[in-house]
């Protein structure tokens, strides 16, 4: 679905990302993972066109692409919600801007909230609901972009262990039921062998990809499989060492 090559982008004559390639597939979950400051949500700052490369190539369904703009929704760390709208009004925002009937978004947005579990919290502002409400309803949100892909910045960083464990489940809704492919920064570990089809190391900055794991194990997952902690074990230690350079 979206090939990635020679991406490169450097800030006050630092090299933040220089020559990163991925390759994204139709319908998978990747997760990036690395050093904290490496570059990972300046790739998805560059990816959407909010940063410009200063080089590099993006091809969307083997068609090039100056970015993902209009192509992939993106959810980032924080919720971003609109304090004044309702949480389904929030929800709705980006097929009001699509110029969506209002009785057909209502719509749309309703049956995200009873699958999201957010049914009769509708009309809450978000300072009413607790964290993972509101992390939920930006899941909505992200979804009534109607987009085939879908960029995940730590959307579960804010949140208390108990949520997070339980927003995870919502996030596998978006490959298992929604058909989406997922490309996803995360610095959990455990987050990443739950949820992730291939899992990607990334260096210290100049970001690039250093190891690669494929996990086929069937989802959800239990961290406590035995070959998840072999690989969490794995990782660990290649991460420790990018840490260190």
């Amino acid at each position: 679905m979206l090939v990635i090559q020679e991406l490169t982008k450097r800030f006050n004559g630092r090299w933040i990302i220089e020559d990163f390639n991925l390759t994204v597939p139709t319908n998978g979950f990747t997760v990036l993972i690395g050093p904290s400051g490496c570059g990972k949500s300046t790739l998805f700052d560059l990816l959407m066109g909010i940063v410009p490369m200063d080089r590099g190539r993006i091809a969307w369904q083997g068609k090039p692409t100056a970015n993902l703009n209009t192509l992939a929704a993106y959810m980032q760390q924080r919720d971003l919600l609109l304090p004044w709208l309702s949480l389904e009004k929030n929800a709705c925002l980006p097929a009001e801007l699509a110029g969506v009937p209002a009785r057909e978004r209502t719509s749309q947005a309703r049956a995200l909230f009873a699958k999201l579990g957010l049914e009769n919290f509708e009309s809450y502002l978000p300072d009413r609901v607790s964290g993972g409400m509101r992390q939920r309803c930006a899941l909505a949100r992200t979804l009534m972009f109607a987009r085939d892909l879908v960029l995940l910045d730590e959307p579960l960083s804010a949140l208390d262990a108990i949520t997070r464990r339980q927003l995870q489940a919502h996030l596998l809704l978006l490959q298992t039921e929604f058909d989406k492919s997922i490309l996803m920064v995360t610095h959990d570990v455990d987050e990443a062998l739950l949820l992730a089809d291939d899992l990607l190391v990334l260096t210290a900055a100049p970001m690039r990809i250093c190891a690669r794991f494929r996990i086929d194990l069937p989802k959800p997952r239990r961290i406590a499989a035995p070959s998840l902690l072999e690989m969490k074990t794995r990782v660990l230690a290649r991460l420790e060492k990018e840490a260190a350079w």
